[in-house]
């Protein structure tokens, strides 16, 4: 399926950046704001994200609380991030595109896979945001790369998958973080592939590029 591929793009956050402990704290605020249980405000967070919708934005919403700030200090790799990385570095061209803070290339420095990646787009540097397709024209125009030997890789459906696959793009849903609990209701949200982490989606790349 991906046997012409030639750059790999993928999202950052809940894709390669672990965001667990960023949501934990984000989550835990609205419980302290609402004074109610932490469980009770994750559990009706999740089922927001089962309806497509972003859970931490509406359960601030359902408590009529304010939406804590982002807790960046929380972002970690996902432990199969580097290696995953850098066995898929050899075999193809890698970029980024992301909704990021401005700052991108230092975070990536500081987490120490910059050298991995041949193109980094991220919003805040450019001006427009996924899922507006231009985002991914900026990609693909930079890298020289046409849509058929492109991959998306992401964990949101709406934001990655869908405008990707609107371009002509092969994609691929990562089922981390909670993206995992979006319901697929149309055929454009198909991705090409699922996988449940890096380790997984290395595997697949690797035995499709033989």
């Amino acid at each position: 399926m991906f046997e012409n591929a030639e750059w790999l793009f993928f999202d950052l956050g809940s894709t390669i950046i672990d965001e667990r402990i960023a949501y934990e704290h984000r989550l835990k605020g609205i419980a302290d704001q609402a004074n109610v249980p932490y469980e009770e405000v994750c559990r009706i967070a999740v089922e927001f994200y089962k309806q497509n919708k972003k859970g931490d934005l509406e359960t601030a919403k359902f408590f009529e609380v304010e939406l804590p700030g982002w807790y960046i200090e929380g972002e970690v790799l996902y432990e199969d991030a580097v290696k995953s990385l850098e066995i898929l570095s050899k075999k193809y061209k890698i970029g980024i595109i992301a909704n990021q803070a401005l700052g991108t290339r230092q975070r990536l420095e500081q987490h120490g896979i910059l050298k991995y990646f041949d193109l980094v787009i991220a919003s805040a540097e450019e001006g427009v945001a996924k899922p507006d397709r231009r985002i991914f024209e900026i990609a693909l125009e930079r890298s020289n790369c046409k849509p058929d030997n492109a991959v998306m890789i992401g964990d949101r459906i709406d934001n990655d998958i869908v405008p990707a696959k609107l371009l002509g793009m092969h994609t691929i849903w990562i089922r981390q973080g909670f993206g995992k609990y979006w319901r697929i209701d149309k055929e454009i949200e198909k991705a090409d592939c699922a996988v449940d982490s890096l380790t997984e989606l290395c595997d697949l790349l690797q035995h499709d590029k033989r």
